[in-house]
């Protein structure tokens, strides 16, 4: 598996986001959302579509100073029968936006790591969209199904995330409680074996902080399952014990899978 082109996460980013919104279609619009406790599919819709206009508009005009940011954020239609045709829009203005940009531009990256904005942006907001279309499923009492690429693709966007400086700057408590003294995790997604190393994941928490790479190695505690089911788990979208009927085993300190969990995934947003 090679790392995916600015292209290809435009591309995924509006189809992504139209599967979300033929999803949002099959569930009234104050449906609530159980993977993400007290907000409504209104309010999904929402979160997503704006945070989509509003990195469209950071990367169109390329803003590199924090302090430059938009400060305005696009309107929901009432009526739901509008919503696809402007969740097609926002990701299809931030998709064009990202493809047709130098992909070394001096964009703002919220991370603080050695990645181009453009490619934080492009590959972040499609891994929301992956996440949030499983939030999506959930209001509407729908199968979930992700290609095992993408899957594997949104947990390394999410590793990146947890364990940059940025977060560490935005949530010190998350990045305070992942120190450790030499733990390890080891995630596998076995569903797909073109995956190779892309899909392993090794986490090593040391006094500085945490860290990962893609490497298959034994750890203190090991998680095996389809990609999907991995991203979910860690993403607090499917509990660990539920996630057991989709293959996923885990072997080791379930304490120290847990506590990983408990201070890193999103319940929203």
């Amino acid at each position: 598996m090679t790392e995916l082109t600015l292209e290809r996460y435009g591309q995924e980013l509006v189809d992504q986001t139209a599967q979300f919104a033929a999803t949002a279609r099959r569930a009234v619009a104050d449906a609530p959302v159980p993977t993400c406790p007290g907000w409504s599919l209104r309010e999904l819709v929402e979160h997503l579509g704006q945070t989509q206009y509003w990195v469209g508009s950071i990367v169109e005009d390329r803003v590199s100073d924090p302090s430059q940011l938009p400060s305005s954020v696009a309107e929901l239609p009432a009526d739901q029968d509008a919503w696809a045709s402007w969740l097609a829009e926002a990701a299809s203005r931030l998709a064009t936006a990202g493809i047709d940009a130098d992909p070394d531009a001096p964009v703002w990256n919220p991370a603080g790591d050695d990645r181009s904005g453009i490619q934080f942006w492009l590959r972040r907001v499609l891994c929301e969209t992956i996440i949030h279309r499983a939030d999506a499923a959930a209001a509407a009492g729908v199968t979930y199904r992700l290609d095992a690429e993408l899957a594997a693709e949104a947990i390394t966007d999410h590793l990146a995330m947890m364990t940059s400086p940025g977060w560490a700057a935005q949530r010190p408590d998350s990045a305070e409680a992942l120190r450790g003294s030499g733990q390890t995790l080891h995630l596998h997604a076995g569903d797909e074996p073109s995956l190779g190393e892309a899909g392993e994941w090794l986490v090593e928490r040391s006094a500085e902080g945490a860290t990962w790479q893609h490497r298959h190695a034994d750890a203190d505690v090991t998680v095996r399952g389809p990609a999907t089911s991995l991203l979910l788990v860690l993403t607090r979208r499917r509990s660990i014990s539920a996630a057991t009927d989709d293959g996923v085993q885990v072997s080791g300190d379930l304490d120290l899978l847990t506590h990983w969990i408990d201070h890193t995934a999103h319940q929203a947003g």
